[in-house]
């Protein structure tokens, strides 16, 4: 089993989550599970879909967080770049010091 040593964040507009949790699905030899959560955000390089968003300044955003191996992560963050091109969507990778459950 490889070690888990990263943490690999995604944040993306509301409209894209479906398309990014088929992803993190269809490949569980990168992605063993995930956590998922929505909330709001905003960026200067961020297109606001609705009047809404406008007027507000912030749209509804997902964040998903998965712990994994870090040569994985890199080659599932390559997998997005090329099925899944897109400004709306950030990525971030930190170091994991240990990883585990509690049984």
């Amino acid at each position: 089993m490889k070690e888990k040593n990263c943490c690999l964040t995604l944040i993306c507009h509301r409209s894209l989550e479906e398309r990014l949790v088929d992803h993190l699905l269809e490949h569980p030899e990168w992605v063993s599970g995930f956590s998922l959560t929505h909330l709001e955000g905003g960026s200067q390089k961020e297109k606001l879909p609705s009047m809404l968003e406008q007027v507000r300044g912030r749209s509804q955003r997902v964040q998903i967080v998965t712990i994994m191996n870090s040569d994985d992560a890199r080659e599932f963050i390559m997998h997005l770049k090329h099925e899944e091109a897109s400004p709306e969507i950030a990525y971030w990778l930190t170091p994991v010091i240990e990883f585990g459950r509690l049984v």
